[in-house]
């Protein structure tokens, strides 16, 4: 979280991560596609091995926070074969994940593989994750092999620390929610100390 004393904005950054092909791309091109003008910048940048997209906006209705409006930085890496230093980079100065997990059965692995993958890359950016603000979208709840909630909370949320929210990306079903609720989760935890 960084407090921008001259244009008096909290500027917060929120990163979609999870396995390729979960619903990353869907679930971000769908919250940015219901946002109210006028939107904020949106820059697709080309990496070494990849691209990276980002948007901000400042929610409508939020309000101020002591005298600040809020300008939430919403990014995703996008493409095959994403370089680990590039992950890593985008996560510098996160201050919340939506981790986008793919339901299908098959793709327990490459979820819990992700999962640690980001929390290895979090703890390199020297972060603690557990105090990373994080929600979990559990995507492609349409599909018939979806395992069932309760076997996806006990493989990456075990301790159901975290929200959790069922989506189905390719319609835009439920994709809002986990932006809300980590936006929230962020704000609640800038109000109790780091806010100043």
């Amino acid at each position: 979280m960084f407090l921008d004393h001259s244009s008096k904005e909290i500027n917060i950054k929120v990163v979609y991560d999870g396995p390729e092909l979960a619903g990353k791309k869907a679930s971000f091109q769908y919250v940015r596609s219901k946002l109210p003008s006028p939107r904020g910048v949106f820059l697709s940048q080309p990496t070494i091995m990849g691209r990276t997209d980002f948007f901000d906006f400042v929610p409508p209705g939020l309000g101020e926070i002591r005298g600040f409006k809020c300008r939430i930085h919403v990014f995703i890496v996008l493409e095959n074969g994403v370089s680990e230093y590039t992950r890593r980079l985008i996560l510098k100065g996160v201050d919340g994940v939506i981790f986008v997990a793919d339901s299908q059965r098959h793709r327990a692995e490459a979820n819990l593989s992700s999962l640690k993958e980001l929390e290895s890359n979090l703890a390199a950016e020297g972060y603690d994750s557990a105090k990373v603000s994080r929600v979990y979208s559990y995507n492609k709840r349409d599909l018939p092999d979806a395992l069932p909630v309760a076997e996806l909370e006990e493989r990456l949320n075990p301790q159901r620390k975290y929200p959790s929210f069922e989506t189905i990306a390719s319609r835009g079903v439920g994709v809002v929610d986990p932006l809300k609720a980590v936006i929230r989760a962020i704000l609640v935890d800038a109000k109790g100390g780091s806010l100043h």
